[in-house]
């Protein structure tokens, strides 16, 4: 067993602590950049979102993914300056995070896939921050495009996280895009009915509404012939920021006005036809009871077949 001798001891303690008093100096310098690197990493992206914004030609919609974009390159950087200062060789190191990023991006595939979907959204721009989509299955207002998912609004107050890659891989319809909307509101009116009457008074609802465009003209078509009612189509084109409260505007004083006018509206009805078959004349007689064999009376039994 080898003995320490205090002499030895004495020796490492003096090697370590003269490392430790010239590496102190780089530690601490490492330290103080790291440190006054992150912070200035989130204060220079907020800095360059602002003055992007404060331009006017960049959309609002990029802002937050420009943000993330400069902070996490600003942070990168820092890292690299840190590993440097303590001196580990920067090229090693970048080396293994590739690898290492390689790896993860194999096992995060899901994560990448909405990252490139993220990206495609703010280049194509389908829709922008405080548009209304849907794609059929989510729907809202949006609210933010980030790097990973995008931020809804709902009409009804609720918060909603999607990931990108559910808004970039299905069609989707963006409400708010166009200036105008036409709708479509669907009235049913009786076959007893006068059409082109029925057919002029909501002609007329649709033209005394100051919101309805009169280019193009309204229109009230007969849209289909259906079981029970005609269904007459009132169209009119409408500004995109009045389109909700004109239509449901529309669909009340259409009822109010048939109704006043006397034109009746079709109820879901169905005429049921009820056949009664005649009744037997004579009832068939049933065996055992209905015979007309006497009381006490048996019939002969039937001859037994011999070979």
């Amino acid at each position: 067993m080898e003995i320490v001798l205090p002499e030895n001891i004495t020796s490492f303690a003096e090697i370590a602590w003269a490392w430790f008093v010239a590496f102190l100096p780089r530690l601490g310098t490492a330290l103080l950049i790291l440190v006054v690197g992150l912070l200035a990493a989130r204060y220079f992206a907020r800095g360059v979102s602002n003055l992007v914004r404060r331009t006017g030609r960049v959309d609002p919609t990029i802002l937050p993914v420009l943000r993330a974009i400069v902070r996490y390159g600003v942070a990168i950087i820092v890292l690299v300056a840190f590993l440097s200062q303590l001196g580990v060789q920067t090229a090693s190191v970048l080396a293994a995070l590739g690898a290492a990023g390689l790896a993860i991006g194999l096992a995060l595939q899901g994560t990448l896939a909405n990252i490139a979907a993220g990206f495609m959204l703010l280049w194509l721009r389908p829709f922008r921050a405080g548009e209304y989509i849907d794609n059929g299955e989510v729907g809202g207002t949006v609210r933010e495009v980030g790097l990973f998912a995008t931020r809804l609004d709902t009409f009804d107050g609720n918060f909603r996280f999607v990931p990108n890659s559910l808004l970039w891989a299905k069609p989707l319809v963006n409400y708010s895009r166009n200036p105008t909307r036409m709708t479509n509101i669907l009235v049913g009116i009786s076959y007893e009915a006068d059409i082109e009457r029925a057919r002029a008074l909501l002609l007329d609802l649709i033209k005394s509404d100051q919101r309805v465009l009169a280019d193009p003209a309204p229109d009230v078509i007969v849209e289909n012939l259906g079981e029970n009612a005609v269904t007459l189509a009132m169209r009119a084109w409408i500004p995109n920021s009045s389109f909700w409260p004109a239509q449901r505007f529309l669909v009340q004083e259409a009822k109010a006005l048939l109704k006043r006018s006397g034109v009746e509206i079709a109820l879901p009805q169905r005429i049921v036809h009820v056949i009664r078959e005649p009744e037997e004349k004579s009832a068939q007689p049933r065996p055992g009871r209905d015979s007309p064999v006497s009381e006490g009376k048996r019939p002969a039994p039937e001859p037994t077949p011999t070979r």
